[in-house]
């Protein structure tokens, strides 16, 4: 049986993909020179798509982080430090 992590691994794949085959209907969109506005509205849509994905993603690299340290009754300096670099570097 798929574990979580194994699942939401799956689940963000797919989602890639829909997002990658929604940037070539873009790029056909604009060589098939549509309206602009249509267009805009596709890449608003992959955007959120990458967005949800991203965040799902830090989601998943935060609870990895924790769960290095739970055998610690709270958070070390450290980590909190590990994790507020990893929210910096991708916010």
């Amino acid at each position: 049986m798929d574990s979580d992590w194994d699942k939401k691994r799956k689940a963000l794949i797919s989602r890639l993909r829909r997002v990658e085959g929604q940037l070539r209907g873009i790029q056909r969109m604009m060589e098939e020179d549509q309206d602009c506005e249509r267009v805009a509205q596709q890449l608003s849509a992959a955007r959120k798509a990458l967005d949800k994905t991203f965040f799902e993603t830090m989601a998943c690299a935060l609870q990895q982080e924790i769960a290095k340290h739970e055998t610690n009754e709270g958070a070390t300096d450290d980590q909190i430090r590990h994790i507020t670099a990893l929210l910096s570097k991708y916010a």
